[in-house]
């Protein structure tokens, strides 16, 4: 949670698509969570004919979530009572787990839960009994794309869940997002961020890496663009979020690495996905390596975006070759 809406935002958000496709809006929605993601995703809904209560304890969230169209309100509680659907867009389980001991007595019997956040397996899986014990549904939905795709409305779905609650979320999720997938039952939709993540941190250090011995060897960040985007190491941190300024004009190395994902968020995920790697098994040594590159890194730059991790690998290969 926190603070959200920039120019850029408010442009996108003017601009996307209606992905209601048409559909009459009946749905009265409860959103907590008002933050880079959050913000934009409720306002979304807000401009599709969404009947929207918001909550999040930070002022500049609130008078953002105003601004866009939503009712704002004074505790999670409120946000979720009489409501059809209630999503969350939070910073880790515990506090999902958290805010559902409020969220829950709160709500109408049959309520449908679509938590958003970023989660362990286990945190989602929990979640989901609480909410079937107190008589509700829940789906676990966390997304991919961004505040960039947030602000869009294109993010990518990746859901867990009952087949019968997904398809009464499909209409809802369209809204915010251009793929909605149903990765299977309870706490799979988390699965599919976590292993997401994973690669694409990976991917990052792996073209980082990359781009520095190109400096190194004289090669322009224009060639290595240029060839390698066309080539076999091409890959989306590339061609969609290349951590050097120049290639491509929207990432974030454009903007002195001002956050679309921040590195704070990738050494969560990192973690998470180590976590899972260590309990399943699984021998993941670029994974586990890569948790462990991104927890340095954030020590002192958890504010960047996640990109920014080739400036630490410039600066470190600097300092050895010194």
């Amino acid at each position: 949670m926190g603070r959200q809406g920039t120019g850029f935002a408010a442009a996108q958000r003017a601009r996307r698509p209606d992905n209601t496709g048409g559909k009459q809006v009946t749905k009265k929605i409860g959103f907590l969570g008002l933050g880079h993601m959050g913000g934009p995703m409720a306002a979304n809904l807000v401009k599709a004919g969404y009947d929207v209560l918001a909550f999040d304890p930070v002022p500049a969230a609130q008078e953002q979530a105003r601004k866009d169209g939503a009712t704002v309100v004074d505790s999670a509680a409120a946000a979720a009572a009489g409501r059809d659907v209630v999503i969350t867009m939070l910073p880790n389980g515990k506090l999902v787990l958290d805010v559902y001991a409020d969220l829950l007595p709160a709500a109408a019997a049959g309520t449908l839960f679509i938590d958003c956040s970023t989660i362990d397996v286990a945190d989602a899986k929990a979640a989901a009994v609480l909410a079937g014990n107190a008589g509700h549904r829940a789906l676990d939905a966390p997304v991919s794309g961004g505040v960039a795709g947030a602000a869009a409305g294109t993010l990518t779905f990746m859901v867990g869940g009952g087949e019968a609650d997904f398809a009464d979320a499909l209409d809802v999720l369209q809204v915010m997002g251009g793929k909605v997938v149903h990765c299977g039952g309870s706490g799979v939709g988390q699965a599919a961020k976590i292993c997401n993540n994973m690669l694409l941190g990976i991917s990052m250090i792996g073209l980082s890496e990359a781009l520095v011995l190109g400096e190194k060897l004289g090669l322009s960040h224009r060639s290595f663009f240029d060839v390698v985007s066309t080539a076999s190491g091409q890959s989306w941190a590339l061609t969609n979020y290349c951590p050097v300024p120049g290639p491509v004009p929207t990432s974030p190395a454009n903007n002195d690495y001002q956050p679309g994902f921040a590195t704070a968020l990738m050494t969560k995920d990192l973690g998470l996905a180590a976590n899972a790697l260590r309990d399943n098994d699984v021998d993941g040594q670029l994974g586990l390596l890569a948790a462990e590159i991104y927890a340095r890194f954030n020590q002192a730059q958890a504010g960047r975006d996640f990109s920014a991790i080739v400036t630490d690998i410039r600066n470190r290969s600097d300092q050895e070759g010194a």
